[in-house]
Formats: structure tokens, C-alpha cells, sequence
């Protein structure tokens, strides 16, 4: 089963027509634990002051939540101007697979992406398809900000706020290209998204699509623009520091794999870049806090030195866990046997699920593409 993600042989419209572009907003979903999030994402997309041709509601393996939502949505009249489409992921893989079956039947000139437990500004749409006035203009995403259940952690530096899937300190304050977009609010033009077969990754899409883009159209561009806005709910759950360290520590691991089957078009440069600010700016900035009476401060300084330091032993412990994989893979290929696959056990909190065997030869169509176990 293959991605039918596929571009067009035409060229894209002319320049005059690009300010009427079109857009279809697509909106993953896995539990149903989430349905009144879930129910105030759809409706802040419907109630956008630049209308999207579209909304599709694609549902991750979860046959009760598929059924509860064309039972809410696919026979309503409410807002009829904005169809809601309702699919099941038709792969094995989980995000970037459910993505990828919503972009396959998209019909707009660009696809935007919105988490299921985030709602967008009014002017969202508005503001994050205003750069593709510009026929340099590739992909754009906007800023999630975080909407904490309960208090936000006073110990928790904003150069973390990543680890949220939300915007965080560091990040342009006004329209600018940027490497790597935010999941939880981005766009792309459709027919980029086809031509780099897709997402290719389940765990690390947004970052997997944004460096396979500049790869293969270095003289495009990514752009960030700040004031495109949509509010991410952040559960209390997610503000401890257990949380935390997994994150920084499982991602980064997980970042090894990710770069590794991009191949050419991976690069650490907005790692490294991130390292460098959050240390020049974001310790300095917090001691000088500190000296000035904040007594969280120095607590910040402290967890940023920590999570730094978190997220490069989770790279090394993926270069291991890589090197080791190819290992196993070749000395199962000199002896004739089968490549083992991973254990599917429930991860950590924070640690991504495995989606396929260390070393497995990746589609150009995109994930999802394996045969069902």
C-alpha cells in the first residue's frame, strides 16, 4: 500500500491568482479522551476569517472515535461553507501516516496542520497564508502558545516550551524563515508536499518534511510567522519534570533515527543553533534574574543546563542504539536470517512508540507503507 500523495504535472497557477490560494486545514486525532478539545479545534477553524475549503478530521486507530465523529459531523448543516470530512488513518503508522491520508484527498492549494487539542485565533488562516504571496514562499508555520491546565511551572525556562509542542523563546519574533516549523500549526503548498512523497516519519514529521523541503528546494523557503496564532492545551500532566527530562532525553534519541533516513537532506544546524542561544542568552538572561531577586531564576538556569545536557546524552544513546541496530541488521544478512523486529511495548511518557525495525529501507512514497503484522 503506497502513498497516492502524488503532484500534479502542471505548473502551479500564476502569481495574480496566488492571493485566492486555497486551503484545506487537516486535524489528526487518536483518543477519545480528547473529544471536547477536539470538538473546539474543528470549531475554530470553522469560524476563520478566511475560509478554508475544508476540514478533515482523520482518526488514528480508534474505531469508537471514528464513529463518534462522523456521527457529529458528517450529517451536520451547522456550517455549511466549511464541509467536514471525516477518514480513518488508512496506514499502520500513527501521526505522520494519519497526515498523510488526509493530504492524499486534500483539494486546496495549501494543506494546514492544527493538533487536535489546539484552536486557532480567528485570523489564523489569515496570517499564516499571507507569505505565500510570495512564489519563494515553499511552507509557513505559525505559534502555538501554550494553554496551561494549571499554573505554569515557575522552574520551567520558555526556551522548553518545545517540549509542549508550543512556540518557545529563541524563535523569531516577526516573519522570518526558520529550518524547522511547529507540528501543531504549519502549512505547506500541497504540491511540495507530494513531490517529497510526503511525511516519512511518525515520531518527527514536521522536522522531517522541513529538512527534506530545503533539500530538494534550496532556493524556497520556510517561513515563520509569529502572529499566526493558535492556543495548544497543555495538561498538568505535562508540567513535571519527569515529563520534562523524557522529552528532552527520548526525542533527541528518537532524532537520530529521523536524520538517518533523510539521508542528504539531514543537518544539526538548528540544533546546534538552539544549544548556542539557550546558552548565551537563556542562562545569562536568568542569572542576571537571579542577582536581581528572582529566586526561580537560578532554578531555570539550572534546568536549561540540565535539559541540554539531557537532549545530548538522548543523541548519543541514538547513535549507540543506531550503530548497534546495523550491527544486528548486517550480521543477520551475512548468516541468512531474518531481521528480528522490535518489541511494540507501551513507551515511557515521552518516549515515542517504535513504528518499524532499525535499519528497514524507508518508501520515497512516505511512512505507513509496511505491510499490516
Amino acid at each position: 500500500m503506497h502513498s497516492s500523495l502524488t503532484p500534479a504535472a502542471q505548473s502551479e497557477q500564476p502569481s495574480k491568482e496566488r492571493t485566492r490560494l486555497t486551503v484545506s486545514v487537516v486535524i489528526c486525532a487518536y483518543t477519545e479522551d480528547r473529544w471536547l478539545l477536539l470538538q473546539q479545534s474543528v470549531a475554530s477553524v470553522q469560524h476563520q476569517r478566511r475560509t478554508p475549503m475544508e476540514i478533515i478530521v482523520c482518526v488514528d486507530h480508534n474505531d469508537a472515535l471514528l464513529e463518534r465523529c462522523r456521527r457529529h459531523w458528517e450529517h451536520r448543516t451547522a456550517s455549511p461553507s466549511v464541509p467536514v470530512v471525516v477518514l480513518a488513518n488508512k496506514y499502520q503508522g500513527r501521526l505522520g501516516s494519519a497526515r498523510n491520508t488526509a493530504a492524499e484527498i486534500a483539494q486546496g492549494d495549501i494543506v494546514a496542520f492544527l493538533d487536535d487539542d489546539a484552536w486557532a485565533d480567528p485570523d489564523w488562516l489569515e496570517r499564516l497564508l499571507e507569505p505565500y504571496g510570495s512564489d519563494l514562499v515553499v511552507a509557513v508555520g505559525g505559534a502555538p502558545m501554550p494553554e496551561f491546565e494549571g499554573p505554569r511551572p515557575r522552574w520551567f525556562p520558555f526556551e522548553f516550551d518545545w517540549v509542549f509542542g508550543c512556540a518557545y523563546c529563541g524563535l523569531p519574533e516577526s516573519q522570518a524563515p526558520l529550518a524547522r516549523l511547529i507540528g501543531a500549526n504549519m502549512s505547506v503548498r500541497r504540491l511540495a508536499l507530494a513531490d517529497i512523497g510526503g511525511f516519512h516519519s511518525d515520531n518527527h514529521d514536521d522536522m522531517d518534511m522541513c529538512h527534506r523541503l530545503m533539500h530538494q528546494r534550496p532556493a524556497e523557503q520556510i517561513v515563520y510567522e509569529p502572529t499566526a496564532r493558535v492556543q495548544h492545551f497543555v495538561p498538568s500532566a505535562r508540567t513535571t519534570w519527569g515529563y520534562f527530562w523524557r522529552r528532552c532525553f527520548f526525542v533527541n534519541r528518537g532524532k537520530v533515527e529521523a536524520f538517518r533516513q533523510m539521508g542528504g537532506a539531514s543537518n544539526l544546524s538548528a540544533d546546534v543553533g538552539f544549544v548556542g542561544q539557550a546558552l548565551s542568552r537563556g542562562v545569562s538572561r536568568e542569572l542576571r534574574q537571579a542577582f536581581r531577586g528572582d529566586i526561580w531564576a537560578a532554578a531555570r538556569a539550572a534546568v536549561i543546563l540540565a535539559g541540554i545536557a539531557l537532549a545530548g546524552a538522548g543523541h548519543v544513546a541514538g547513535q549507540a542504539k543506531w550503530h548497534t541496530g546495523r550491527m544486528q541488521w548486517r550480521r543477520h544478512r551475512r548468516d541468512g536470517r531474518p531481521v528480528p523486529r522490535p518489541a511494540r511495548s507501551a513507551p515511557v511518557a515521552g518516549e515515542p512508540a517504535p513504528i518499524r525495525p532499525i535499519d528497514a529501507p524507508l518508501p520515497k512514497s512516505g511512512i505507513g507503507t509496511q505491510p499490516q503484522e
